[in-house]
């Protein structure tokens, strides 16, 4: 592990660290916790900047921690893979570019609630004091509605994600060894067995609470940004 560290690159590096230390400030400035996740465009809340800030935020240790871990095992590879400058493009457009899906499949959802607009307004109005309060409204459509326009998102998930895509794709058939359970798997089943899952579990709302569709946008937009620049001749 030492000389691992002593060998990781510079980019990599200082992510890992800015992500501990918004980490640590998180838990001693409240101000962070409440302005700079990512809250949905229907929110008055929102604010553009956000769309960079959410990604150096985590919401618990275990979160932060394997969203790192990832980054610390994949990232030294696509970073020496892509140069520094391109590696840090490519992590925050694929951040970016999670966000954004994420934000479009919760605004659809909301659409297609089908709320009346005073009824809207109500919940625009006063949905997120009712959360903060640890409530929500007991009608279902409004509930899901309060849910899809007033709670924030946050994580590197989706930048993550644009890493393993990048692994995959960069070296398909490379062997990893799997935490649980404990088997050997090539990198690029690894890569589309956990966009299939993101897709499965955004769309069947089977695990609520997490930002599948991010993790997806992540995956998708490295994909493409890869494919992208091999069209122009470009060789990792």
């Amino acid at each position: 592990m030492q000389n691992r560290m002593q060998v990781i690159p510079e980019v990599t590096k200082n992510l890992l660290i800015l992500n501990i230390l918004m980490y640590l400030a998180q838990a001693t400035i409240p101000w962070i916790n409440q302005n700079l996740p990512l809250y949905p465009v229907l929110s008055d809340q929102f604010q553009p900047f956000q769309f960079v800030t959410h990604m150096f935020m985590h919401g618990n240790t275990m979160h932060i921690f394997f969203n790192m871990f990832a980054l610390f095992m994949f990232g030294p590879d696509i970073e020496r893979a892509f140069g520094p400058k391109k590696f840090l493009l490519y992590y925050l457009l694929t951040g970016l570019g999670a966000a954004s899906l994420h934000l479009f499949v919760s605004y659809m959802e909301a659409q297609y609630i089908g709320l009346p607009p005073e009824v809207v307004n109500e919940i625009l109005n006063n949905g997120r004091g009712i959360l903060v309060e640890g409530a929500n409204y007991t009608d279902a459509g409004m509930a899901k509605f309060n849910l899809l326009v007033n709670i924030p998102v946050l994580g590197a998930s989706g930048a993550v994600y644009g890493i393993l895509a990048a692994f995959g794709m960069l070296y398909p058939n490379r062997m990893l060894l799997l935490i649980i359970p404990p088997i050997p798997v090539k990198a690029k089943y690894l890569v589309l067995f956990l966009g299939v899952m993101a897709l499965y579990l955004g769309v069947s709302g089977k695990q609520p609470g997490v930002a599948h569709f991010a993790h997806l946008g992540g995956a998708i937009f490295g994909v493409l940004m890869i494919l992208y620049w091999r069209s122009r001749g470009e060789r990792f």
